[in-house]
């Protein structure tokens, strides 16, 4: 028989026994590994958490941009009285001057609300050099300063539209992140996703015995702790549900010291402190740049709203990129 005899023989037979068994057999697809998964999603809840903190530092712009913007019209609207005043002055004074000439309608010419019209009326008169000097002087000073407070409005203006710009993309990265965690959660079997959450929320509930605190450190560290095992939800302060910044604020404000919600701002909200003068009630941040913190409870641990997938929880201090500490009060 030849060759290619052969290999048509090779090949009948093959599709015979697919005719008889009736289907060929799929590739089996590998279940995912839980480890592999667990990985993914650490990494895209602390995407989200780094994204949600910038959105709360953007947030903490906004406010201070409005607040300015604010300010900034009302000194403007002062500024335009201001230089009203002055241009009714100088006004009167050309019009005392030309009237000692025996001209009395140069009032309704020289007259003309936009500064710099105004100072270019000015120039082209021939009493211009009879002004007193000290009026014109003021006039020009006034209206220069007029219109630095109106550009910086217009400045104020255009910096608030690009954050509030920029609060959109950051809280779009958040939802995307974590639907995207979502996502990989439920590839796999409930049993395994069960362990996975168990061993990702597993964590003392407890002060551990012997910790000193006192003070504001003290309702700090009992009120964090009043709060393990509620759930994280990105962008939360409370009562039930926190995240990470959310938690510290809430914490140290029912002591009496206010904190922005922003971990980055956090950390320049207090005396730093070195790793080995840590002391309860101590904020800790972690990555770089900073999208997380916790608070120091003592014995090498910190209580802190994790992630969606473990909630408020207790951790060892150095279960994370750690950057530093600073004591709030």
């Amino acid at each position: 028989m030849s060759l290619d005899r052969k290999r048509l023989s090779r090949i009948g037979v093959a599709l015979t026994a697919i005719a008889v068994t009736g289907f060929v057999a799929a590739p089996v697809q590998a279940e995912p590994d839980i480890d592999d998964v667990q990985a993914k999603v650490d990494r895209l809840y602390h995407e989200a958490e780094q994204a949600q903190e910038s959105y709360h530092d953007a947030n903490l712009k906004l406010e201070a941009l409005t607040e300015d913007l604010s300010s900034l019209k009302a000194d403007e609207k002062r500024q335009d009285a201001r230089l009203e005043t002055v241009r009714e002055q100088v006004q009167e004074s050309i019009v005392r001057q030309y009237q000692g000439e025996g001209i009395s309608t140069v009032g309704q010419v020289v007259v003309s609300e936009d500064p710099s019209a105004f100072l270019g009326q000015l120039s082209t008169l021939s009493a211009f050099n009879d002004l007193q000097s000290d009026l014109f002087d003021s006039f020009s000073t006034e209206a220069e300063a007029l219109d630095i407070r109106r550009e910086a409005t217009r400045e104020r203006h255009a910096e608030i539209q690009e954050t509030t710009e920029e609060l959109s993309e950051r809280k779009d990265e958040v939802e995307t992140k974590l639907a995207e965690a979502k996502r990989l959660l439920g590839r796999l079997e409930a049993e395994e996703r069960e362990r996975l959450l168990a061993s990702r929320s597993a964590g003392s509930t407890r002060l551990p015995a012997g910790v000193p605190a006192s003070g504001r450190a003290a309702i700090a560290v009992k009120t964090a702790m009043a709060q393990v095992g509620d759930a994280y939800v990105y962008g939360a302060a409370g009562p039930s549900a926190w995240d990470c910044s959310g938690l510290t604020m809430v914490a140290w404000g029912a002591a009496g010291v206010g904190l922005p919600h922003s971990s980055s701002a956090q950390f320049s909200s207090g005396t730093r402190v070195s790793q080995d003068d840590l002391q309860p009630g101590d904020l800790v941040f972690y990555y770089s740049p900073i999208s997380h913190v916790g608070m120091y409870i003592g014995n090498g641990l910190i209580v802190h709203a994790a992630n969606p997938g473990a909630g408020v929880k207790v951790d060892g201090v150095f279960s994370m990129p750690y950057v530093g500490a600073v004591r709030p009060g």
